[in-house]
């Protein structure tokens, strides 16, 4: 999967030939949008722009608006109902979020029930098991804003709906000056996939603890309840494991390219998973084997055969990876481990199935579900764990084990594909991926045998090979990632890119106004 990855473009071997071209790529962008403006559909002007009610990304269940407006006023409060400290950190974030655009001191007061006009109510009383873990009903009146739901999770999904509601400088990180209104409305909402992803690559280049914290709340904003890491691979090994330590000080020096790398402690870790489990992310750690172990083999050469590859037949390497998964297992609260298993060259298939048959029983002993790209099928896997398609039909193995699939292909959702051929990082291995072609895809007809019921939602990869820095994460992340989240969460019934080009377009200003370096399709409105 990613030995194809690694087939870096012509274009970037000579350094000289590559300033030209940008040259003139943008002299041809500059060509291209011309022509889109001119014969593509007509960008909106400010009179044009899509209510905030009709531009929620991802689209609601249930949207139905009254007539009215909601005003908040520097004299409102959130008002919270438990008291409990999940729900008041909860009133807490949204507090924080508008606090400094609205120059608001926005107190969290908790309240027994409905507060007075004027406030917004944030409520797990009454709400609706049917919703489940992450749905919520919210209303918006006159004179309050009420979100219901049944858990938490729902709150905290519910919260980001709210922000989109209110105008786009409500993410400014300064004062701004206007009315903060809301539309009338009432809103029921619940995801369509239980797994809604997101994978980082911080092995080929390594990413601080706050870059990944930008990257969490960012996915947040759009509904994201899955951040992936990947951990370890052949060009760097990334978090530290107490009783092997060269992981860490020799396996991380190194990034892709020869570049910079780096590591996190554990304590750097568990710093980044509580950051994502107060956005409601459940991080899901990788450390991928038996093959792309470069980065481990030449911290404990013992660990390898002389063809370079894990000896599979030492005690030391089991003994090796139960360490790792011991010590990552116990310091992530979320039920997965991710084993990776893909492109094992050189293992004969038969030494390749028994490998994955005690690895899945090492994750099983440490209480985790394992998951693996779609090759770790050709071992018995449980009904329990989980395959991740990338590129293949062995997800159809899984199916017939009574395993759940979550759906990322390569084509689809490997973000970094370049969006075309004039924009820069990226590669084009699977193809150039433009917005529409990310959003214009459903995971229940994608790979035959594999039906809705089969899946357990979607993620959108991030490697990088040639992304080195976060603005490189932002702009390849932005605007795809609010479509695959869309796939993830809303229902397919419906669902076009011409209609959802223009709620994207007018999620531009709140892009900007998030500080966010994304790239600007033609094929986008923007606002």
């Amino acid at each position: 999967m990613k030995c194809s990855k690694d087939k870096i473009s012509i274009l970037h071997t000579a350094k000289s030939f590559e300033q030209v071209l940008r040259l003139a790529t943008l002299l041809a962008c500059a060509c291209i949008l011309a022509a889109c403006h001119k014969s593509g559909p007509t960008e909106p002007t400010s009179n044009q722009s899509l209510p905030a009610l009709e531009s929620i990304i991802p689209r609601p269940e249930f949207v139905q608006k009254h007539s009215g407006t909601f005003i908040l006023s520097e004299n409102a409060s959130i008002c919270i109902n438990p008291g409990s400290i999940e729900i008041t950190a909860i009133g807490e974030y949204l507090s924080e979020k508008l606090r400094p655009s609205t120059g608001y001191q926005l107190n969290v007061v908790a309240v027994s029930g409905p507060p007075e006009n004027g406030n917004i109510y944030i409520t797990t009383v009454g709400g609706d098991p049917a919703l489940g873990e992450e749905g919520y009903h919210l209303t918006v009146e006159n004179n309050l804003v009420t979100l219901v739901a049944h858990r938490p999770a729902g709150l905290f999904r519910g919260i980001q709906t709210i922000r989109q509601l209110l105008p786009p400088s409500i993410e400014n990180s300064t004062r701004q000056s206007g009315r903060w209104e809301i539309e009338t409305c009432t809103i029921t909402d619940r995801p369509r996939f239980e797994w809604r992803g997101m994978m980082l690559d911080v092995a080929r280049h390594f990413f601080t603890v706050e870059n990944v914290k930008r990257v969490i709340d960012l996915i947040a904003y759009y509904k994201i309840n899955r951040l992936h890491l990947h951990l370890s691979d052949d060009q760097g090994w990334r978090i530290t494991i107490n009783p092997w330590p060269n992981l860490a000080t020799v396996g991380g020096r190194s990034a892709y390219g020869d570049d910079p790398g780096g590591f996190y402690t554990q304590a750097d870790y568990m710093e980044i998973v509580g950051y994502a489990q107060s956005r409601y992310i459940t991080v899901v750690p990788e450390i991928d084997m038996p093959g792309h172990m470069g980065a481990a083999l030449l911290s404990y050469p013992i660990l390898g055969t002389s063809s370079g590859t894990l000896d599979l037949d030492k005690e030391t390497t089991y003994k090796f990876l139960d360490d790792v998964i011991r010590e990552i297992s116990a310091i992530t609260p979320g039920l997965y481990f991710h084993v990776g298993g893909d492109e094992a060259y050189g293992i004969p298939l038969t030494r390749y199935t028994q490998f994955i048959d005690s690895i899945q029983s090492i994750v099983h002993s440490y209480g985790k579900q394992m998951v693996g790209w779609e090759e770790i099928t050709r071992g018995n896997i449980f009904c329990t764990s989980i395959a991740q398609h990338w590129n293949s039909m062995l997800a159809q193995n899984a199916v017939e084990r009574g395993a759940k699939v979550i759906m990322s292909p390569a084509s689809r959702t490997y973000m970094d594909m370049r969006y075309n051929f004039f924009t820069f990082p990226g590669q084009n291995w699977a193809g150039y991926i433009e917005v529409d072609d990310g959003y214009s895809w459903d995971p229940a007809t994608e790979l035959s045998g594999v039906t809705e019921k089969n899946i357990l939602g979607v993620e959108a990869p991030l490697w990088t090979e040639t992304i080195k820095t976060m603005s490189d994460i932002e702009f390849m992340t932005f605007p795809r990632l609010p479509g695959y989240a869309e796939i993830g969460w809303s229902s397919s019934e419906g669902r076009s890119f011409d209609e959802y080009k223009y709620r994207l377009g007018a999620h531009g200003p709140r892009l900007r106004a998030m500080g966010v370096n994304f790239y600007h399709s033609p094929l986008v409105p923007w606002q």
